[in-house]
């Protein structure tokens, strides 16, 4: 079975782009275009990954890490910031958040080829 992964980004292009290399890399994909939806959308699918935008209407990125983190079904879920915010100690503000990864855009696909295969060892 194909592991599941969640988009949540409010751009539309950059959904699309990441969707386009996961599905190519055989995950089955499923996106939410703001935080709401992205916690709605995890809650019901249950997914293997979720990318998150760090600046989303409706709920911040930070506020969907928690309100997953506080989903006892979803608290050991790996959740991996997708931000613009590169500036020193960015990365650090976000892992100490509780974030799994952090990936800085425009997203590298060779580096998220490389978080994800961090991520999922066996696949």
């Amino acid at each position: 079975m194909a592991k599941r992964i969640l988009i949540g980004e409010d751009r539309a292009a950059s959904r699309e782009l990441l969707r386009t290399v996961l599905e190519q890399q055989g995950y089955e994909v499923i996106e939410a275009c703001d935080g709401e939806q992205a916690i709605a959308k995890a809650q019901a699918e249950l997914p293997d990954l979720v990318l998150l935008d760090l600046n989303m209407p409706r709920r911040n990125g930070y506020e969907v890490l928690n309100a997953l983190r506080d989903d006892r079904r979803l608290d050991a879920t790996p959740i991996v910031a997708v931000t613009a915010s590169a500036m020193m100690g960015d990365r650090q503000k976000i892992l100490a958040a509780g974030f799994n990864g952090y990936l800085t855009k425009p997203v590298s696909l060779a580096v998220l080829r490389e978080e994800i295969n961090r991520l999922f060892p066996s696949s």
